[in-house]
């Protein structure tokens, strides 16, 4: 109680007092009390008071008669508080079982059981002893099924077992009580389970929560929209999944890359180019050169060559748009300018990718042994070893290769390299 209210009470009582002190000694009236042949008389004024003063005696006789119990409650609290602190120590220095013995000591205390008996069944599970962890998950259920069902749902997390986490989550949710880092449990269990579609339902929701950061919260929703897209069965959910995506997410490298590649897998080779064409033109990303070049042939793929060679000339130094150049151009039959951008792109970092499709030119070329050769590049380069130069590349055109371009912006005028 604060000091201001203390001070109403007692203002209160005292006018209370008054007013009753006043009424009493203009009547102090008269109070008869006969039993077994004992006759007591007194005024009601003087029973009154009697009967406060022995109110105050048997509450004063009764608080000193609690003072050892009271003691001995405190004395528990503090040793049960100090048992949680030591336990919580250990189990952050690794002490497995020391911590689980000490935290289980703690537990007798009825306003600290919930917490150590949480932190109890992380050190049970983290010395491996699954059976006790779940012997202390359930003892804490009686308490707290918040607690219990999320912690529950890290363990089958941590094994595994996605769908049992978000069944174990779902009665929680159905009721509109799961907490914060319940919410971002679930949506990473419907991730895990391969359930994205209702994990981007979710987000909503974790928006409000504020669980994450605005970074966080922002990867999180990439991974989702990926994964969503990625799981799309046919044309018509992946179209849907698409549309329902925010204008904002559709040029994420991470999101377009992942329509693109289902798009593409789907026999939507045009919708996907369309896609990854937006994507290129609003942010350059060399990841999505790479997918532009690996989308299967399709119809009208002049276009996307033509496309290609445009940015080509804004971004001339770029070993992803010189390897997807040179495949539509292969695609094309235009082996001569495809064998040129192929060496360049090597010359500029490219990696085996863009050796395992010279391979392929010079195959279709008929040269058999320099194929074999760029094959030999293309797994020593995955491996991190060193690749071995082709015959028949002269001096000139080698440095042409090595050749840095201006690269210049929209507007013609040339990117400062930092």
């Amino acid at each position: 109680m604060s000091p201001f209210r203390s001070l109403l009470f007692w203002l209160f009582l005292a006018v209370l007092g008054a007013l009753g002190a006043t009424l009493l000694l203009a009547d102090p009236g008269l109070l008869l009390i006969e039993i077994r042949g004992w006759t007591v008389e007194t005024s009601v004024a003087f029973a009154v008071l009697a009967l406060l003063v022995a109110i105050l005696l048997g509450g004063l006789v009764l608080r000193l008669l609690m003072l050892p119990v009271d003691a001995w409650r405190g004395h528990r609290r503090r040793r049960s508080r100090v048992r949680l602190a030591s336990g919580l120590g250990a189990l952050h220095e690794g002490r497995w079982q020391r911590a689980e013995a000490t935290l289980l000591q703690a537990a007798e205390d009825a306003g600290l059981r919930a917490v150590a008996l949480l932190n109890a069944a992380r050190a049970a599970w983290a010395r491996g002893d699954r059976d006790r962890c779940d012997a202390h998950l359930g003892e804490l259920a009686r308490i707290d099924a918040h607690a219990a069902a999320l912690a529950q749902a890290d363990a089958a997390l941590a094994e595994g077992r996605p769908a049992d986490a978000a069944a174990g989550l779902e009665p929680l949710a159905v009721r509109g009580a799961l907490p914060p880092r319940g919410q971002l449990l679930r949506i990473r269990a419907l991730l895990a389970a391969g359930r994205a579609g209702e994990a981007w339902n979710l987000l909503g929701g974790l928006r409000q929560a504020q669980v994450l950061d605005e970074e966080g919260r922002a990867a999180l929703e990439r991974q989702v929209a990926a994964q969503a897209l990625r799981e799309a069965p046919d044309a018509d959910a992946l179209a849907a999944a698409w549309d329902r995506i925010p204008k904002a997410l559709r040029n994420e490298p991470e999101v377009v890359g992942a329509y693109a590649e289902r798009a593409g897998g789907l026999g939507m080779q045009v919708a996907a180019a369309v896609a990854l064409g937006n994507a290129l033109d609003a942010r350059w990303d060399e990841a999505l050169a790479a997918s532009y070049g690996r989308l299967p042939a399709a119809p009208h793929d002049d276009l996307r060559l033509g496309a290609a060679a445009t940015w080509l000339h804004r971004h001339p130094n770029s070993p992803a748009l010189l390897v997807t150049v040179a495949r539509l151009e292969r695609e094309h039959g235009r082996s001569g300018p495809a064998l040129d951008h192929l060496h360049r792109a090597l010359a500029q970092g490219a990696d085996g990718e863009a050796w395992e499709e010279l391979g392929h030119l010079y195959s279709e070329r008929g040269d058999g042994e320099t194929a074999r050769l760029c094959y030999l590049n293309a797994l020593r380069s995955a491996r991190g070893e060193a690749t071995l130069a082709l015959p028949g590349r002269g001096l000139r055109e080698r440095i042409g290769d090595e050749a840095v371009a201006e690269d210049r912006d929209e507007h013609g005028l040339p990117r400062l390299r930092g």
